[in-house]
């Protein structure tokens, strides 16, 4: 039997759930392709779902950083529709509205973007956003 062909220790849900997390991305890609989604009960999705949001804040809060999200570089495999459609239904679910979203969301612009933002000098002005704003 192969490494890969091994099963993770039964006292580690760390490594169960990294196992199952590529056959639960894989049946769900499955399941999209071919028009199937919803035989997935709703109790399943909340499941995943809640975990997933769960283990994501964790990380998130303990590590103080915010681990990517979605997978892929932009919009190639989650769609903006997608990820607005989750959102809005999360925020729904906990009577929350766009409001409280804007209150506690925190943008860590290094976090979104791979490439390393360039050091500012000192005295250096600030960057023209266009416009010139009542100047």
């Amino acid at each position: 039997m192969s490494s890969s062909d091994q099963k993770p220790p039964a006292n580690d849900p760390a490594a169960a759930l990294e196992a199952m997390s590529d056959a639960v991305w894989q049946d769900a890609k499955a399941l999209l392709a071919s028009g199937d989604a919803g035989r997935v009960s709703d109790v399943a999705v909340a499941r995943i779902m809640t975990a997933a949001v769960k283990l994501y804040a964790a990380k998130a809060d303990g590590e103080m950083r915010s681990p990517k999200a979605v997978l892929g570089e932009s919009d190639e495999v989650v769609t903006p529709t997608e990820a607005l459609t989750a959102v809005t239904e999360v925020l729904r679910a906990l009577r929350m509205g766009p409001m409280e979203f804007g209150l506690w969301s925190r943008r860590r612009p290094e976090d979104y973007h791979m490439d390393t933002p360039e050091p500012l000098e000192p005295d250096a002005p600030a960057p023209d956003k266009g416009g010139d704003h009542g100047r």
